[in-house]
């Protein structure tokens, strides 16, 4: 589920080069501005790996504002990518504290919850995300709402939180993936089919879940064909895979009589 964790976090990609200010005279022309740029300048150094200058310039940023949430947020990045996951929560829940709207704030403080396998305390983070219409990331706070409740094991309310976001983004296919196993379980095989007819169009080459899927469906369908062609992709492609080890184990290991 590693993989998975790692969609849920929210940090600007670097986009070329990074270009810093030094001196003070841009603070005194307009702090609101100096600090909204240190905050993305450290944001696009934790996308490259670079803690110390992103602490450098948060740093900067609290000499601006020193009760900022986005400031907060962005050290919160810094201390979970360090693994320094205590001040990771507390700079979390104070960037939130300082703004309770904060939704991006709030699905990354979810997110890292996620991570470290507190599903109980994450689910309800981002059940207060997914309340703000307004905000951007939306359908992948429904995502996350979706594979946070398949953790808990609550596939009634993950399938109603994937539904929720393939209906803002139909073509999502993580959100199309899930559905799919989820009604595979259900035996709606019909249904996890054209799931998983809509994830191949947006998804080339498909991943070793992905052909897993197929295989499922192949099998539940009694397509001995079609069983061959995802067996024979998987072990081409994915021999090692942990997805397709776990299917040789349980589709070959004798059950108990």
């Amino acid at each position: 589920m590693k993989w998975l964790a790692l969609l849920l976090f929210v940090v600007l990609p670097l986009g070329g080069c990074i270009t810093e200010t030094t001196g003070g005279s841009e603070v005194e022309a307009d702090p609101a501005s100096t600090l909204t740029r240190r905050v993305e300048l450290a944001r696009q150094y934790v996308g490259r790996g670079d803690w110390e200058n992103a602490k450098r310039n948060l740093e900067l940023a609290t000499l601006i504002d020193s009760n900022n949430a986005e400031v907060y947020e962005a050290f919160a990045l810094v201390y979970q990518s360090t693994g320094e996951y205590e001040l990771a929560e507390k700079n979390f829940k104070q960037a939130l504290r300082v703004d309770s709207d904060f939704s991006r704030a709030r699905n990354n403080y979810a997110a890292f919850l996620f991570f470290l396998g507190r599903f109980s305390d994450a689910e309800p983070e981002f059940e207060r995300v997914i309340l703000d219409s307004l905000y951007s990331g939306r359908p992948l706070a429904f995502i996350n709402l979706g594979l946070c409740r398949l953790r808990l094991e609550n596939k009634v309310g993950a399938e109603a939180a994937f539904s929720r976001a393939l209906r803002m983004d139909r073509s999502h296919p993580l959100a199309l993936l899930e559905m799919g196993f989820l009604k595979v379980q259900s035996g709606d095989i019909q249904a996890a089919d054209g799931y998983y007819d809509l994830y191949r169009t947006v998804v080339n080459p498909q991943p070793p879940r992905g052909l897993i899927l197929g295989l499922e469906i192949a099998l539940a369908n009694g397509d001995k064909n079609a069983v061959s062609s995802y067996e024979l992709a998987l072990n081409n492609l994915y021999a090692n895979s942990p997805e397709y080890q776990r299917y040789l184990q349980d589709r070959f290991t004798p059950v108990d009589q």
